[in-house]
């Protein structure tokens, strides 16, 4: 089985980070992964995704032309990447910054007030984390504690201190309604 996600937003919000968690968490449940960043020049405000894909065998490639589940936490990330999800995939989407829109018939939509949730746990970068506990419990492809033990590998010693909240924020993500909305 091969699985692949796309995490898109704009520099600042964690998009990277959470590709990089996102791929450790399945690496620590003994799948294939690769991960792979793209980034435009600036340094906060561009766009910015990164892919994963991972798999029970060997990763085949990169860069697939239709993914299987995509997050995009702002309005030019739905606009860019929504023809890209498969039949009867998911999209994930931030509607604190993007738009209920539905385009697409043959695809799963998943609406939540991303940023606004993250918010309320005092702090808006939490956006990342909550968007992969949302992930998990619309996958059913991992769990919240594989996404937990891989955020403690990947942070810096310096950001240990931000991990309980981080948890809370991939907890509030996974108990999330997701109601799950196909046209």
């Amino acid at each position: 089985m091969e699985k692949n996600f796309i995490i898109a937003g704009f520099g600042g919000q964690g998009v990277l980070l959470a590709g990089e968690v996102l791929a450790n968490a399945f690496m620590l449940d003994g799948k294939n992964v690769t991960w792979y960043p793209s980034y435009g020049a600036e340094m906060r405000g561009g766009t910015v995704n990164c892919e994963v894909v991972m798999s029970d065998i060997e990763v085949s490639s990169v860069n697939k032309k239709m993914t299987d589940f995509i997050i995009v936490l702002n309005q030019a990330s739905f606009d860019k990447f929504e023809s890209k999800v498969k039949k009867g995939g998911y999209l994930i989407v931030n509607t604190t910054l993007a738009s209920e829109k539905r385009n697409r018939s043959d695809i799963n939509y998943v609406f939540a007030p991303i940023s606004s949730l993250a918010e309320k746990l005092g702090n808006v970068k939490m956006a990342n984390m909550l968007s992969l506990g949302l992930l998990s419990r619309a996958s059913g492809l991992f769990s919240v504690e594989s996404l937990e033990k891989a955020l403690d590998k990947v942070l810096p010693p310096h950001r240990k201190n931000l991990l309980p909240l981080n948890k809370t924020a991939m907890e509030m993500g996974y108990k999330y309604d997701l109601f799950p909305v196909s046209c």
